[in-house]
């Protein structure tokens, strides 16, 4: 597929936001006065940031207010209304850290909760494809829940818990990898499947069913060099992983907390960006890229 930049940055900025929004209502980061208002804004600003690129990926972003029409079959259209849900019942509790209203957590608790329906939502945009194996797997809504889990913690502070989480996150994007690399074969989809030819025979591309490229191999096929992704795999992994668990245990927290937070948005881009990269579409096989 391909990694377009607009649906990487919503991706990786709205699952920190709203793992940083779910940690400020839960309560796990305790904050008011003038430190509420700063920090549930961060919060704000990394969901709210991160939904508005996604529109930028549409061909006409002026119509992205009818995603809200399709929420029965659409994975898209409950996130929109989830990610809604969301920032209006976290509102009033960002409202009372701040102000010192003293409302107590019934806000935050059930807005903490939607951070993570919004992630689910967002995650099985992506899960739902078959014509996507490696991506056709429970393996991807966990991921995208616990990287979401682990970007507020780091953000929320320094300690074991967002230590532990960022290790944690490092073995299942290894076991997502282990899966996905399987799932293209595993799905059993081939030329002759691709094509209906199957019953006559073995199929081969005899030449390209186009002169030059267009909407389905531009967006569709993508191929990532096995050197080259297996570096990248490994620099991520240091980025979300290695580093972070080191800053957030060795370092003070005042220091902590910025290096192991950059280090996870930068590792996340990466992974991100490997993981529509190297999802093999099924159309491929139709133009013998697969």
């Amino acid at each position: 597929m391909n990694p377009a930049p607009s649906v990487i940055v919503f991706t990786v900025i709205s699952g920190m936001g709203f793992g940083y929004l779910a940690m400020l209502g839960f309560g796990i980061a305790p904050v008011d006065g003038v430190t509420a208002f700063l920090a549930w804004g961060l919060g704000y600003a990394l969901a709210v940031g991160g939904l508005l690129a996604s529109t930028l990926h549409l061909g006409n972003p002026q119509r992205a207010l009818l995603a809200f029409s399709q929420w029965r079959t659409s994975w898209l259209s409950r996130e929109a209304w989830a990610s809604v849900a969301t920032l209006l019942l976290l509102a009033p509790q960002a409202l009372a850290d701040w102000l010192g209203f003293g409302w107590g957590r019934g806000f935050g608790v059930a807005g903490g909760v939607m951070c993570f329906v919004t992630v689910g939502c967002t995650s099985m945009i992506y899960a739902q494809i078959k014509a996507v194996p490696r991506w056709n797997h429970r393996i991807v809504p966990l991921q995208f829940l616990w990287a979401a889990l682990t970007g507020g913690l780091v953000l929320a502070g320094a300690g074991l818990l967002p230590a532990l989480a960022s290790a944690l996150l490092s073995v299942l994007l290894v076991v997502g990898w282990r899966i996905g690399d399987r799932r293209f074969t595993q799905a059993g989809s081939t030329m002759e499947s691709a094509t209906g030819l199957g019953p006559i025979g073995r199929v081969a591309v005899f030449e390209q069913p186009h002169t030059g490229s267009n909407y389905l191999m531009r967006e569709m096929i993508h191929v990532v060099g096995r050197k080259h992704g297996t570096r990248l795999r490994q620099i991520s992994l240091v980025a979300v992983g290695l580093v972070p668990v080191l800053a957030l245990i060795f370092l003070p927290v005042m220091l902590a907390v910025p290096v192991a937070a950059a280090f996870h948005l930068c590792g996340m881009f990466v992974v991100r960006w490997l993981f529509f990269a190297q999802a093999e579409h099924v159309v491929g096989l139709y133009y013998g890229q697969r």
